[in-house]
């Protein structure tokens, strides 16, 4: 984690008598992106924002929709809320956005959709979902996932966040547990029209962001120096695992995230060799992808020990 951000830790700890102040947060939130703080909703991880999306929207009678192999808080949060989840197919294990705009019924109110997308890596070059965007009924919402969003090569990068001002049906959620390094401290965030925040933020906890939690990730936000760190070991780090795997003879997925999801074989076999060598990667077998593994990318030394227990397992 970023040292601007445990220096925020050390000095919040002198205040965890008072109850959490999201203000500071928002605010660098809002200057990070050009925003009002009114369009910000701040989340225990972003897994809790889209939950709060999904018990705003949905209900029984309703549906949503979202892509096979997409993360599995969509369908899961769908059903909370007592909604129809509608998987459509993937195409090349990502989305297919005609598919999914072709399953929007009478009844939908959300399309759930990750770019990058977890846990294939598949990404949607931004003028497509522009383009699904402005096909979209106003009353859907659509979601867009972008907690991988600072691993895109920048060439890659679109300023997603100014889309908001021509589609009020617009909801972006990120996270500080990625590139940030703040997975432990759970926080995350919505960015979206302030009609939709005033909603989501009737039905989230008033708390739902610890001091801690706050403090580190507005310190974070503002150490530029350990972001690009973060994105260049990632970057080589990528490198280091897809060469390893074609080395092995693995096919895997090109992935825009940080981590590679690649072919076992019998992947729980090789997981179960894996963790006795100390070694744990992620079965995605309840992603539909049965002979898939994921593996996470790690500092040189890590990437280096899961290539050769892999090797070991084969």
């Amino acid at each position: 984690m970023s040292p601007k951000a445990k220096a925020a830790l050390a000095k919040a700890i002198d205040s965890l008598e008072r109850y959490p102040d999201d203000f500071v947060l928002k605010q660098a939130i809002a200057g990070h992106l050009g925003l009002g703080m009114e369009r910000i909703v701040l989340g225990n991880g972003s897994n809790d924002v889209l939950d709060i999306v999904a018990r705003v929207f949905l209900a029984p009678g309703r549906s949503a929709v979202f892509s096979q192999h997409a993360f599995a808080v969509y369908p899961l949060a769908t059903l909370t809320a007592g909604a129809e989840p509608l998987a459509v197919a993937a195409k090349d294990f990502g989305h297919d956005l005609a598919a999914m705009r072709a399953a929007i019924r009478p009844d939908t109110r959300i399309v759930w959709i990750a770019n990058p997308n977890n846990p294939t890596g598949t990404f949607l070059p931004h003028d497509e979902v522009l383009a699904f965007l402005s096909s979209v009924p106003q009353d859907v919402v659509v979601v867009l996932d972008e907690a991988y969003n600072e691993y895109l090569p920048p060439e890659e990068r679109a300023d997603t966040a100014a889309w908001l001002a021509d589609f009020p049906n617009l909801v972006i959620t990120r996270t500080f547990s990625k590139i940030y390094g703040l997975a432990g401290l759970r926080v995350g965030y919505a960015l979206t029209s302030a009609a939709i925040a005033d909603l989501m933020n009737r039905i989230r906890q008033p708390f739902n962001c610890n001091n801690l939690a706050l403090a580190a990730a507005a310190a974070a936000l503002d150490d530029h120096e350990f972001v690009e760190r973060s994105y260049a070991l990632n970057r080589a780090g990528m490198a280091q695992l897809t060469e390893g795997l074609r080395r092995l003879g693995y096919d895997y997925i090109p992935s825009r995230g940080n981590f590679v999801a690649f072919r076992a074989g019998d992947a729980a076999a090789i997981n179960q060799k894996l963790l006795r060598e100390g070694v744990i990667v992620r079965p995605i077998a309840g992603y539909g992808m049965p002979e898939w593994l994921r593996v996470t990318i790690g500092t040189e030394a890590e990437n280096a020990r899961f290539l050769a227990a892999l090797a070991l397992a084969r």
